[in-house]
């Protein structure tokens, strides 16, 4: 599957500007992460891209993301793509095969907690995220609620980073599509 592919089944199912541009940072995310650990980029920001591409259509854990990976899969989308999308939901209780099974749950949420993050910032930049801070609106339950803390806290754990570490790879890893999401780099 090529990315031109992925953006159309996106698209396709995804009419919300939020799912899409949330699919951009993810993806953004997912290909930062391959680069570091040599990894296939444009397979790694496929599961970016694609793993809400359903949520509009199956916004429930009875239905999300199992459903989409049915969509995928008449689509002759890879298993291991398929497999990666279905890890970046923990209630599935699924094992991590690869790196990028453990990638794609660490990068979901953060990539929206960080976006959520800057755009509260005075200069909307994501040059200004401190994990400080960050760690910070994590403990305000108020803040993005939709967003659990154990995933944030997990996902780094999984992936083998330290949160901090893990939540300046993300911002630095959304930078370049900073124009995308409506922030600044």
């Amino acid at each position: 599957m090529q990315r031109d592919q992925a953006w159309e089944i996106l698209v396709e199912h995804s009419r919300e500007e939020r799912t899409r541009k949330h699919g951009i940072a993810v993806e953004a995310a997912m290909q930062a992460y391959a680069k570091l650990l040599h990894e296939d980029v444009e397979k790694w920001g496929i599961v970016g891209l694609l793993h809400d591409f359903d949520w509009e259509i199956h916004p429930t854990e009875e239905l999300h993301p199992k459903a989409g990976s049915e969509i995928l899969a008449a689509r002759g989308v890879a298993e291991d793509i398929r497999y990666a999308i279905l890890c970046h939901a923990p209630f599935l209780g699924l094992e991590y095969h690869s790196k990028m099974d453990r990638a794609i749950y660490a990068c979901d949420e953060l990539s929206g907690f960080v976006i959520a993050c800057t755009l509260v910032k005075p200069d909307r930049s994501l040059s200004s995220i401190e994990p400080a801070s960050v760690r910070k609106k994590m403990k305000d339950k108020a803040f993005a609620r939709a967003v659990r803390r154990e995933d944030l806290i997990q996902g780094a754990k999984d992936l083998g980073v330290e949160l901090d570490e893990h939540i300046l790879f993300v911002a630095e890893a959304l930078k370049p599509v900073a124009q995308e999401l409506g922030i600044n780099p």
